[in-house]
């Protein structure tokens, strides 16, 4: 194992990764920046990163399991991840990226705040120490925005329908963020589509979205009363965060949602 100590910070393609690396920036020179790519991230995501990859001056290596979300589907036999099984972070995101850094001893810097109550990068390997900057400076979700701001990058463009980074069809989305993708990528919405299964002998489905299917989600009556939803829920927000932009509103977490890991969603 070398002596020498790696700086790697892993982005999301989120706002609050984002942020860590621009507020991380002028502080560690020899600081690397990687993302782990699965293949299945919207456009938008990519086109995030390589203006931020311009920000910082510094190229973000890209990761990949070259075997893909499919090789792994089968290897699953045909269970989509879900919360309770999330295959699809540690064969996509964690093992990649473990294999990047070897033997190394590495300090890995998480976006996670000091705001939030969640977990972050769990590993079994003695050489990766996780770090915290944000908690440990006491930063905040308003402070995320002021980095954001403050360097013009901004928020990504999914933003304005969808609060998470990750995978099209991650099944972390709420409903409204699948109508969005239906609205915004419906190609993608039909590619996710086509991953649900209905298993004829045990009744079982194998859906993204709990309770609901993709095909019983996107009709017109349901996609009207989850918007509807959507709108109240926002109006709601709107009115206790008058003095803040919508933009910002709608990348608020909600405290209610199983949060995901920080490997996706920062």
């Amino acid at each position: 194992m070398s002596e020498t100590v790696r700086h790697i910070l892993s982005l999301s393609g989120g706002k609050d990764s984002t942020a860590l690396a621009i507020y991380m920036r002028d502080r560690i020179s020899e600081m690397e920046y990687v993302f782990c790519d699965t293949d299945k991230e919207l456009k938008e995501t990519y086109d995030y990163l390589d203006r931020l990859e311009g920000f910082l001056g510094k190229k973000i290596v890209r990761l990949k399991d070259e075997r893909g979300f499919d090789h792994w589907l089968d290897i699953y036999g045909g269970y989509l991840p879900s919360s309770k099984m999330r295959w699809c972070t540690k064969v996509l995101k964690i093992r990649p990226f473990e294999k990047y850094v070897g033997e190394d001893r590495v300090k890995m810097y998480i976006g996670i705040r000091a705001d939030e109550n969640r977990g972050g990068y769990i590993t079994s390997k003695p050489n990766i120490q996780p770090v915290y900057p944000f908690i440990e400076d006491g930063l905040t979700l308003d402070d995320v925005h002021r980095i954001l701001k403050d360097s013009s990058l901004g928020f990504p463009d999914y933003y304005s329908w969808r609060t998470r980074s990750g995978c099209y069809f991650c099944f972390y989305q709420r409903k409204h963020e699948w109508v969005g993708l239906k609205e915004n990528h419906p190609e993608l919405y039909e590619e996710s589509k086509r991953y649900e299964k209905l298993n004829e002998k045990t009744g079982e489905r194998y859906t993204w979205s709990e309770r609901e299917s993709l095909q019983e989600l996107e009709q017109p009556d349901r996609v009207r009363e989850i918007k509807e939803q959507q709108q109240a829920r926002i109006a709601v927000q709107s009115k206790q965060n008058s003095k803040k932009p919508l933009l910002e509103i709608l990348g608020q977490d909600d405290d209610d949602d199983e949060l995901p890991c920080s490997f996706c969603h920062t």
